[in-house]
């Protein structure tokens, strides 16, 4: 009889480990606490705004490699669009500049010896701060390898950090961003072309992987939350869910991919990431005439990253905590008042809008917090692995880190295999 691998969790990393399991020909069932998949990476119908938008905007670069293989093996490239070119607009609110930095597309970075594409007010040595970051230890910070009184770090490396690690520069661990660095502007303008969902997170992460999974007869098991585990020595041999107890046969496999906090009290002892982060999220239901790359990049401002959409203009706006002492609603007005800056439209005309703010939106990502990160298997349980952009993935919380982390944690069943 064929072992079953029982999957708890339909995020990214779930579905990810989900998908790899399904083509190596395991048997795979799959356990969602919610009554949808894709966690933190989902569209959804806002009542409020009558429209579909994301729940968070994420910014994927072509050299995501995981997220490459991911959507090829779930028949979804094609639903990424973007500029086509390794730019990044850029408007700084403080000054009024705005700036477009255009790698070339070979490896070398040519583009910086020309005034035009670099990030303006920087010179050409400002850019040796990348090699210090590249080499830098497991305890270094990004504030304590590149420079901080330039122009660079105002309009790059401190949007960057922010934006990419969810943590201030002065905390976090440049280690993990130059793991970022090195699968995309290291690596040269080929890997840094901006891709964005053409429809909806949804449409691209999650509806095209369900298909493929329902093929392999594979139907998510929705509105079952796991409260327990039931070991057996060093053996997980029963999954407690809010309706019921499964016992869990000799040869089967758990895969537990669930956020950090929720595993820690089920697995008493496992050390996971203790700090987090928070992200707000604004959409604003309005049409913004001329933004070809879909995006774009603010400096000094509430707002970090702005997309565009279907008549939609969403925010990203992290390390919220910065913000803590002004209530989430009352961020909606000055938000727009940046918006409308940037896009030449009436200040005065607040359009439809909502607001989130998502708590424990990453780790946060920090030396001390990387340290706390568990690998995708523990010899304590020899059935079980671990999947969560929290585990020891080298990377942030990023759509790429979870869906690395579900690629470990099969590879980690598939060893196993009889």
């Amino acid at each position: 009889m064929a072992r079953q691998i029982h999957i708890i969790g339909a995020g990214m990393s779930g579905l990810s480990a989900a998908l790899q399991l399904v083509l190596a020909g395991e048997q795979v069932s799959l356990y969602e606490a919610a009554p949808f998949a894709g966690g933190r990476c989902r569209s959804f119908l806002d009542r409020d705004l009558d429209c579909r938008i994301d729940n968070g905007n994420h910014l994927v670069l072509s050299g995501n490699v995981a997220i490459h293989d991911y959507l090829t093996l779930t028949n979804a490239m094609d639903s990424m669009g973007g500029p086509g070119a390794p730019l990044f607009p850029f408007m700084d609110l403080e000054t009024g500049e705005r700036w477009i930095a255009h790698m070339n597309m070979g490896r070398m970075p040519w583009w910086i010896l020309d005034k035009d594409r670099r990030v303006p007010g920087t010179r050409v040595s400002d850019y040796f701060s990348i090699l210090r970051l590249m080499s830098a230890g497991e305890n270094d910070t990004v504030l304590a390898r590149v420079t901080k009184d330039n122009a660079l770090y105002r309009r790059f490396w401190e949007p960057m950090t922010v934006g990419v690690l969810n943590t201030e520069p002065g905390i976090a661990s440049a280690r993990m961003l130059a793991n970022v660095f090195a699968q995309s502007f290291a690596a040269g303008g080929r890997n840094c072309i901006p891709l964005v969902p053409k429809v909806g997170l949804s449409e691209t992460f999650v509806a095209p992987c369900l298909n493929v999974l329902r093929q392999h007869g594979v139907e998510p098991h929705y509105n079952r939350r796991l409260r327990a585990v039931g070991m057996d020595d060093s053996r997980i041999r029963q999954l407690e869910f809010q309706d019921g107890a499964m016992e869990i046969a000799p040869e089967d496999w758990v895969l537990l991919a669930l956020p950090a906090w929720i595993v820690r009290d089920i697995l008493p002892g496992l050390s996971v990431p203790t700090d987090f982060r928070s992200i707000i999220n604004a959409h604003y239901r309005v049409e913004v005439p001329g933004n070809p790359a879909g995006f774009i990049g603010v400096v000094g401002g509430l707002s970090e990253w702005i997309f565009v959409r279907n008549g939609v203009a969403s925010v990203t706006i992290s390390c919220a905590e910065r913000y803590s002492d002004t209530a989430v609603r009352d961020m909606a007005d000055p938000i727009w008042r940046e918006i409308a800056g940037i896009y030449d439209l009436d200040p005065e005309k607040l359009p439809p809008h909502r607001i989130f703010k998502e708590k424990y939106a990453t780790f946060a990502a920090t030396p001390e917090q990387d340290l706390l990160r568990p690998l995708a298997y523990d010899f304590r349980w020899r059935n079980l692995a671990l999947a969560g952009e929290w585990t020891a993935t080298g990377l942030p919380s990023t759509i790429e880190g979870a869906i690395r982390s579900g690629i470990k944690a099969a590879q980690v069943v598939l060893r196993w295999a009889e």
